[in-house]
C-alpha cells in the first residue's frame, strides 16, 4: 500500500514537472504571470512554468508587418484618392506591448490608419504623388511617437497604391502629352536656332576666304556619286560670280 502511493505521488510530481516544460524559440519572449502579476520575462530556451499559478504568453520579437487598409482621402485640394500602405514593426520591450495594450497588432494599424489620413489630406495631389518616401517617413513619425511607449519600434510605413478617378487620369496624361509636346517643341527650335547660326557662319566664312566657294562646289559635286542618273547644271561658273562681285564693289 505504502509503495502504491510513493509511486502514485512520483507519477504526479513527473506529471506536473512534465506539463510545466516550455520550449522558447529563438525569435521569441515571453512574460511571465504569477497569479496575475507579472513576475519576469523569460528568454530563449528550456524553461518552466508551474502549472496552475503561472501563465507564460509568448511574443514574437522578430520584424512584423501590417497592412494599412485601402481607404478613401480627400486631399488638400479636394481629389478624393484610394491609398494603402504597409507598415514594418518589431517589438522591443516585451512586458509593455502585453501589458499596456490589449492588441497591439490591432492598435498599430488602426493608428496608422488615421496618421495616414491625417498627412495625406493636408497635402496637395502633386505632392502626393511626387512624395511618396516623404509621406511614408511623417507618418511613421507620427505612429512611432505614439506607440513607442506600448513597447513597440516602427520602422519603415510605405505607401503602396495611390488610385486617383478616371476622370482626372485622363486629364493628367492629356497635361503629360502637351507638356512632352511643347518640350519637344522647344528642343526643335534650339536646333533649328544653333543650325541657323552655324549656317551663318559658314557663310561668312565662305565669303572672306577665296577658294572656300569652289571648295563646297567641289565637295557637293562629289558627294553625288557616280550615278549617271544625277544631273548637275551650273549656270554660271563660280570664277565669273565672283568677278561680278569685285565689279560691284568697285562701283
Amino acid at each position: 500500500m505504502a509503495v502504491a502511493i510513493v509511486f502514485t505521488v512520483i507519477v504526479v510530481v513527473l506529471v506536473i514537472l512534465f506539463i510545466g516544460l516550455r520550449v522558447i524559440k529563438q525569435y521569441e519572449k515571453s512574460v511571465i504571470f504569477t497569479l496575475g502579476k507579472f513576475t519576469s520575462v523569460k528568454e530563449p530556451g528550456l524553461r518552466y512554468v508551474i502549472p496552475v499559478i503561472q501563465q507564460m504568453d509568448r511574443v514574437d520579437m522578430r520584424v512584423r508587418t501590417l497592412d494599412i487598409e485601402k481607404q478613401q482621402v480627400m486631399t488638400k485640394d479636394n481629389v478624393p484618392v484610394n491609398v494603402n500602405g504597409v507598415v514594418f514593426f518589431k517589438v522591443t520591450k516585451v512586458q509593455d506591448a502585453v501589458i499596456k495594450v490589449q492588441d497591439y497588432e490591432y492598435a498599430i494599424a488602426q493608428y496608422a490608419q488615421t496618421a495616414l489620413r491625417d498627412v495625406i489630406g493636408g497635402m496637395t495631389l502633386d505632392t502626393i504623388l511626387a512624395e511618396r518616401q516623404k509621406i511614408g517617413d511623417e507618418i511613421r513619425k507620427i505612429v512611432d511617437k505614439e506607440t513607442d511607449q506600448w513597447g513597440l519600434d516602427v520602422q519603415v510605413i510605405k505607401l503602396q497604391d495611390i488610385e486617383v478617378p478616371d476622370d482626372l487620369k485622363r486629364i493628367m496624361s492629356r497635361q503629360a502629352a502637351a507638356e512632352r509636346e511643347k518640350r519637344a517643341v522647344i528642343i526643335k527650335s534650339e536646333g533649328d536656332k544653333d543650325a541657323a547660326k552655324n549656317l551663318a557662319d559658314a557663310a561668312k566664312t565662305m565669303a572672306t576666304s577665296r577658294g572656300a566657294m569652289q571648295l563646297r562646289t567641289l565637295q557637293t559635286l562629289d558627294g553625288l556619286g557616280p550615278t549617271a542618273s544625277n544631273t548637275v547644271v551650273l549656270a554660271l561658273p563660280v570664277e565669273i560670280m565672283e568677278f561680278f562681285q569685285k565689279l560691284a564693289k568697285k562701283d
